[in-house]
């Protein structure tokens, strides 16, 4: 069975050179036109048109070179995700020098412990979202959504509103908000002596 080397090169910026990356893939055995590349994309962009190419372009058998596993994605579980569709169809993933085919025993080693670290990841994200959570609603900052209006500007709206000199869409103009943030703060304000007065 012949054996294809399909290269694919990254880089995160405009700024950014991928002549290096070719040079390495070059050097490594890959052919020029082999070569697929993304330029300006991130690696947590997972529309990589060239990725999409390079992928497309590998059959049962070839091997898939990037220079490092950084260049192919940025988060473990998208490594994951590509090494599972590598797996799927045979095809071996080569880091630089260092080769990985899925069908041998440290391949599919390797494959595994991406796997793992993917799971890791994802139960730290949610770990920290739920620090996070955690402290903030200590620190009192998870209060839903504040009001539009001070305090202060609450109980003049209300006690404008009690006199009955101002329409509602004339109290939204007046404060720059919206009919609903009036009708919100209204409901929030207890009605003011002046209508009881009166």
């Amino acid at each position: 069975m012949t054996t294809t080397l399909i290269g694919y090169a990254r880089c995160s910026t405009d700024k950014q050179d991928l002549t290096a990356q070719k040079a390495a893939l070059e050097k490594l055995g890959v052919a020029a036109d082999r070569i697929y590349t993304d330029h300006g994309l991130t690696g947590t962009n997972r529309s990589r048109p060239g990725l999409d190419q390079a992928l497309a372009a590998v059959r049962t058998g070839d091997t898939l070179v990037v220079p490092k596993l950084d260049r192919l994605a940025r988060s473990v579980p998208d490594a994951r995700t590509i090494a599972d569709s590598l797996i799927t169809r045979g095809v071996r993933l080569a880091l630089g020098a260092s080769v990985y085919d899925p069908a041998d025993p440290m391949g599919k080693m390797f494959f595994n412990i991406l796997a793992t670290f993917a799971e890791f990841e994802a139960d730290l994200i949610r770990l920290r979202t739920r620090e996070g959570m955690a402290i903030a609603k200590a620190r009192g900052r998870l209060r839903g959504k504040q009001p539009k209006l001070s305090d202060r500007q609450q109980k003049e709206l209300r006690r404008m509103h009690d006199t009955g000199d101002y329409a509602i869409s004339d109290l939204a103009e007046l404060f720059s908000v919206s009919r609903p943030t009036v009708y919100r703060t209204l409901k929030r304000q207890p009605a003011t002596s002046t209508v009881a007065a009166a």
